[in-house]
């Protein structure tokens, strides 16, 4: 059954007679010897992370560090990376191909007697974990101290693993394979707006937002188990249109008044816009409930579909690890490019967009509104004055609808009988 089906067959209620309103759609130094400090840093997802630890005990007397398999040059153009000096880019590097290989332990550049800083170290780290969703096996950190002399000597830093090697090789061929099938399905020469919405509809229909999913931070809970939460959603979205060639980055934030939430970062072309998968989803209004819950939703929600800044912080937070451009373009925004965006109410557009709709096979209609003037126009002409039966024939039965006073957006659709 699609995802779809099964929404639609807990959730939709038949009414009938006339309109109805379903309501609003509202993540040890040491003294002359050489000692260890060993720290277990976060986890990169939206919960708490690890309290720190410290345990001394005596380094070896020589500590064999790999040398670098990956070069700056794999990272350039990656937003995190690029936001770096050149001392964390040279860390960024260092980090990743640790994590990459899996090492127990490998060694970040460091100078003689140079401060190390936690928040920098961390900084770093996550800028990595943002930039990279394909390191979905590791779950956090540690770093080690080596001084000698009460100086910094060297730093050790090594992944904390949620799998074995071995575990996660099975894992990235099962990754690989459905990330091959989603993308048979968009031409490698479609345009940016239509890769990237491909890829929001995919991830909306194909997954179900619980909140108990596992390995919910990462890309397999959704390309395998298709079952996740917001980083998972927000990773996956990232992993396919790198794929397909288009520029993105994870964020995070809160919403719902300081709940820790992710969400995408996306360039179309050459413009920058924020984009929402999991608020997309219909499955994710319904497993949050709570105020704004209501009995049926269309199965993608467009209103978090290549947004504003100022769009976007009507509902969402951002607190990112490194500055986010400010996000203004509005040309890819789905209701621009679909004709479904108005200035003013005129009965003749009006009227152009709900046959575009029909003809086009659409179940539910919605569009958006400029600003709260030509909102409140449209609620008082479709709903107070009931002109949406002017434009959808129920053939004497009903017209359900819900809208989103915040993103100034109405949705319709006809009741079955």
């Amino acid at each position: 059954m699609s995802h779809r089906s099964e929404y639609e067959k807990k959730n939709r209620k038949r009414n009938a007679g006339k309109l109805l309103a379903a309501g609003i759609l509202v993540l040890l130094t040491g003294f002359c010897v050489v000692s260890q400090e060993k720290r277990i840093a976060r986890a990169p997802s939206l919960s708490a992370g690890q309290a720190a630890e410290e345990t001394a005990f005596t380094a070896p007397a020589e500590r064999e560090v790999p040398e670098l398999i990956t070069q700056g040059e794999a990272h350039w153009g990656l937003y995190c990376y690029e936001c770096l000096t050149e001392e964390e880019k040279c860390w960024y590097v260092e980090m990743y191909d640790i994590l990459n290989r899996m090492l127990e332990e490998g060694e970040l550049s460091v100078d003689w007697g140079e401060q190390v800083e936690e928040a920098r170290l961390d900084k770093v780290f996550q800028c990595v974990m943002n930039d990279h969703p394909e390191l979905f096996f590791v779950r956090g950190y540690t770093y080690t101290r080596y001084t000698y002399a009460g100086e910094i000597a060297g730093l050790g830093f090594a992944g904390l693993y949620t799998m074995s090697p071995e575990e996660r090789e099975e894992k990235q061929k099962l990754i690989e394979a459905q990330a091959e099938t989603y993308l048979k399905g968009i031409a490698s020469d479609a345009s940016d707006y239509d890769k990237v919405k491909y890829v929001y509809d995919t991830i909306v229909m194909e997954t179900e937002y619980r909140k108990d999913a596992e390995e919910s931070q990462n890309i397999y809970s959704v390309l395998v188990n298709h079952e996740s939460v917001c980083q998972g959603y927000a990773k996956a979205a990232q992993y396919l249109l790198e794929r397909l060639g288009v520029d993105s980055t994870l964020v995070k934030g809160t919403v719902n008044g300081g709940e820790g939430h992710a969400w995408n970062l996306v360039w179309v072309d050459g413009e920058s816009y924020y984009m929402d998968p999991t608020w997309g989803d219909a499955s994710y209004r319904t497993e949050e409930g709570g105020e704004g819950a209501v009995s049926y939703q269309p199965a993608v929600n467009y209103d978090y579909f290549c947004v504003t800044t100022e769009q976007l912080s009507r509902t969402h937070v951002i607190d990112n690890v490194v500055p986010l451009p400010e996000c203004a373009a509005m040309a890819a925004n789905y209701y621009i490019r679909e004709g479904a965006y108005f200035t003013e109410y005129e009965e003749t557009a009006v009227e152009d967009f709900f046959e575009r709709g029909i003809d086009a096979g659409r179940t539910e209609l919605t569009l958006k509104c400029a600003d709260e003037e030509v909102y409140a126009d449209f609620n008082a002409h479709l709903v107070d004055e009931q002109e949406i039966f002017d434009y959808l024939n129920a053939n004497g039965g009903s017209v359900a609808y819900t809208e989103d006073p915040l993103q100034l957006s109405m949705t319709f659709w006809l009741v079955e009988q």
